[in-house]
């Protein structure tokens, strides 16, 4: 498990210092056999039973995906933090939905995750393997206590 947080982690950061030096953070990027990419949370709080829960800098949405063509065979997202953000983060009432859009942009499909009601440090969803039915975009999108926090996308083409 703490080999997993710790890849986890490492990916992350790679991803999210090579998508900031290329200046394409939270951008969607072309994505031919596989893609992995990061965007940055940011700060907010939230209200979970009364409490006030904080999330600092320093915590990703990271999303891969891997295929050919439009067969997409393996496509996972979840949260990362790194430095004090990896000690003090957690996440309650999360969820992280999967969506497909044409390449005119118009969203045909969207896999609703379950809303998790337990915090967790590092939410993480994997979704089935499919074949889609256009080339376009698979983006994945974190929501916080119903709220929309990040979204990620990779351009799925020929």
């Amino acid at each position: 498990m703490r080999l997993r947080q710790s890849v986890r982690g490492f990916a992350a950061a790679v991803g999210a210092l090579s998508l900031a030096f290329a200046g394409t953070m939270g951008t969607a990027a072309p994505a031919h056999a596989s893609a992995t990419g990061s965007t940055a949370l940011g700060t907010f709080t939230y209200e979970v039973r009364g409490a006030t829960v904080k999330v600092p800098v320093g915590c990703f949405l990271t999303h891969s995906i891997s295929g050919s063509g439009k067969k997409i065979e393996r496509q996972l997202a979840g949260v990362d933090c790194i430095g004090v953000a990896a000690t003090f983060s957690r996440f309650c009432n999360w969820r992280i939905d999967f969506s497909y859009a044409d390449t005119d942009n118009r969203t045909y499909r969207t896999s609703r995750g379950a809303t998790r009601a337990q915090c967790e440090g590092a939410p993480l969803r994997r979704a089935a393997p499919q074949t889609l039915p256009h080339y376009g975009k698979a983006c994945a999108r974190l929501f916080v206590n119903g709220k929309s926090r990040a979204t990620q996308c990779h351009y799925i083409t020929r």
